[in-house]
């Protein structure tokens, strides 16, 4: 496959033919691959700093304990990305230690933060859940041979966070004030997800992803396999979500405007402005979320310390 052009490469990945590494790339496969690769290890990053907030609430020894275990699996999740980055001639150190905020591809969601269990129980439930689709995608139809073997172990992690903050919601939902919490969470923490699959598929999509068969499906189809898992999800613990399954689209249909701008500090989506447009949501991700910095200080204030000793 050696030496293939860009074309035969498509060709060759449309048989069924997967690359075996960056010396048998395209520089446009190599390109795509990066940039997935980067959002991939982002979200799998620069959020652990406020779930770690979230963990300290934990109501017994045990839940803080499978909590960490949790950010450890992420972590390294993380570290595999990042090295399939290095192996491609990706500068790694630059993309944790030196990149600026506006250059991170993270969901805006990880920029927000989380401070008590039942929003960490949430977070591994319904957006780890996200990932997990997002992730499963990728392992069930990449072309990248090494990644697709890294996956085998993720996929599987990523299934235990998400059963983890499946039980939480479930058992807070035995007193009122529990119950009370995880809704509040749900509230949030819902359209959150709806975004996590970017934009919808008529304005951006993926072609280069698609083409090269780096993942599988476009954008809205994914958001709809995490909209078939969570709902009933959510309805089974008795939780209110605002959707459903309509039978003559064959699909679900979100019951509230959508997109729609979002209150940072109160943690709640301006609904009766009504819905906005995909243009104001990007300028909202671009600009970050109100707790980026404090995990961008988090991760690199071992690193700033070395740098001036040095």
């Amino acid at each position: 496959m050696d030496g293939m052009t860009d074309e035969q490469l498509v060709e060759h990945i449309a048989r069924g033919g997967m690359v075996e590494g960056p010396e048998r790339a395209s520089e446009g496969y190599r390109e795509a691959l990066s940039k997935l690769l980067i959002g991939v290890a982002d979200s799998e990053f620069w959020g652990l700093a406020h779930y770690y907030e979230a963990i300290k609430d934990a109501p017994t020894i045990n839940a803080y304990m499978a909590g960490v275990a949790l950010l450890q699996d992420e972590l390294g999740h993380a570290a595999i990305a990042y090295r399939l980055l290095r192996d491609i001639g990706v500068d790694t150190e630059y993309l944790i230690y030196q990149r600026p905020a506006s250059q991170l591809r993270h969901p805006y969601f990880f920029d927000i933060p989380m401070n008590t269990w039942a929003e960490f129980a949430v977070a591994t439930g319904l957006l780890d859940r996200a990932g997990f689709h997002l992730l499963g995608d990728i392992y069930e139809g990449t072309s990248y041979a090494p990644w697709k073997r890294a996956l085998a172990k993720v996929h599987r992690e990523e299934g235990f966070h998400m059963r983890l903050g499946e039980r939480w919601m479930a058992r807070l939902g035995e007193t009122d004030e529990g119950r009370e919490q995880v809704q509040r969470a749900i509230d949030w923490m819902f359209v959150m997800g709806l975004e996590f699959f970017g934009q919808p598929d008529q304005r951006k999509r993926n072609v280069g992803q698609l083409n090269y068969r780096l993942r599988s499906k476009p954008n809205d189809q994914i958001r709809q396999g995490w909209l078939a898992d969570v709902v009933p999800m959510i309805e089974k613990l008795g939780y209110q979500v605002p959707a459903h399954f309509d039978a003559e689209k064959r699909g679900y249909v979100i019951d509230c405007p959508f997109p729609v701008d979002f209150d940072e500090t109160a943690k709640r989506w301006r609904f009766e402005d009504g819905p906005v447009g995909w243009d104001r949501v990007l300028e909202r991700w671009k600009r970050r979320g109100p707790g980026v910095q404090f995990c961008m200080d988090q991760v690199r204030a071992g690193y700033r310390e070395l740098r001036a000793a040095a």
